[in-house]
């Protein structure tokens, strides 16, 4: 069999079917294996998340049921086990994510390079693929050097994130050639950009747990919650990461800095402090809401409010724009950050020409399309490495059994 990709899923892949007894020839374009995955986690490599496996399908968006059977059969504990028995412990941190102990990348990609070394998997690192052919059972997979032939092949190749690391969409071109539909792909786990952005001098300051609901065309299509981060641009943090999959440019975004209060029980509650406070500054009053002192100055310069206004000198039609300010803030959407800055990718490989629990092509017999260059993406936490590596398992299992 031919794996297409040196990355996790790929190299991962190789060497579980390898060491079924499988003859295994995995091509890389890139001058070693694994570019992208020694970035992953700024090159700690959160690998997977803790918790209970049937959780997980809940946090790649609308297709987390594609994945159900693949988490189930190589779980989050399994791929722990997995690693700790080849002698690299990994350990979750405070909030849930898993690590190596020795918060190395390179050690996860070591583990398994030396899986595939052991297994007997050939690995041919500047050998970018430039054309796929199928004739009768036979796939003909031609590089710039040499064409190889073989019964069984894996498409491994990433999405198109983080581009100098190797991951440019190729394996979307590939799978196209021979007849799936690609679903649009655009960057996703990105910043947001937002128009005649406001707070572009108050990068750096965060918020936790925010309420999120995005609308297009005035109805509202999703919403959320998260912690939210001004940058000098638009938008991150991971509850804004977590919804950028689904912004298009024109999008309004309305953000709630005050979650779980509504503009009515904001309203009265202004009022209830304003009647004891009558006399103070509105910034004052404002920072009783712990809200940081230079985004309510901001808000204020917006409101074409003085810094220096009293309460009660605060007019009842600039309260009630002060109130939707702080609970539905709109922020329009003209796009997300590039392919440099996105995690993932959304969009890829049609999940309806995929069999979800093998990872085999339902139109082409033996073509097994596995990672992240499916129509797959999940929240930041390492679910979609852990997408990457059930995905794996399960098409080396069914190449192992035939």
């Amino acid at each position: 069999m031919i794996v297409i990709g040196g990355g996790p899923a790929g190299l991962f892949c190789a060497a579980e079917a390898a060491g079924s007894g499988e003859g295994v020839l995995l091509l890389e374009k890139m001058l070693s294996c694994g570019r992208k995955l020694l970035v992953t986690g700024s090159g700690q490599c959160n690998l997977t998340h803790d918790g209970e496996i049937r959780d997980f399908s809940g946090k790649y968006g609308d297709h987390g049921a594609f994945l159900r059977s693949s988490l189930r059969k190589f779980s989050n504990r399994d791929l722990v086990a997995w690693f700790t028995s080849r002698g690299l412990p990994l350990a979750p941190d405070e909030s849930g994510k898993i690590f190596p102990e020795s918060r190395r990348a390179a050690d996860v990609l070591s583990v398994l390079l030396e899986e595939c070394r052991k297994n007997g998997v050939v690995i041919r690192c500047r050998e970018a693929v430039k054309e796929i052919r199928r004739s009768g059972t036979t796939f003909h997979v031609r590089t710039g050097t040499a064409e190889y032939e073989s019964g069984a092949l894996v498409i491994a190749t990433g999405g198109s994130s983080y581009p100098a690391t190797g991951s440019t969409g190729d394996g979307f071109s590939f799978a196209a050639s021979l007849g799936h539909h690609i679903a649009p792909v655009g960057p996703a786990l990105a910043p947001i950009r937002v128009r005649d952005y406001p707070f572009g001098d108050l990068a750096g300051i965060s918020f936790e747990g925010l309420s999120l609901s995005l609308f297009r065309e005035g109805k509202k299509v999703r919403e959320g919650s998260g912690d939210l981060m001004f940058t000098h641009a638009g938008l991150s943090g991971p509850g804004i990461l977590h919804l950028s999959r689904y912004v298009l440019p024109g999008d309004t975004l309305k953000i709630s800095f005050l979650p779980g209060m509504r503009q009515e029980l904001l309203t009265k509650d202004l009022v209830d402090r304003i009647a004891v406070f009558g006399t103070q500054q509105v910034k004052s009053i404002l920072s009783g809401y712990s809200l940081p002192a230079r985004f309510i100055a901001r808000v204020l310069e917006l409101l074409g409010l003085p810094g220096d206004l009293t309460d009660a000198h605060l007019p009842k039609k600039k309260r009630a724009e002060l109130v939707r300010m702080l609970t539905a803030f709109p922020f329009v959407v003209s796009g997300t950050g590039d392919w440099d800055e996105a995690m993932v990718t959304r969009g890829g490989i049609s999940l309806a020409e995929i069999d979800p629990l093998t990872m085999e092509s339902l139109i082409v017999p033996r073509l097994y399309c596995i990672g992240e260059v499916l129509d797959i993406d999940g929240d930041t936490g390492g679910y979609n490495l852990q997408a990457a590596f059930s995905t794996a398992m399960a098409a080396a299992q069914d190449l192992s059994a035939r």
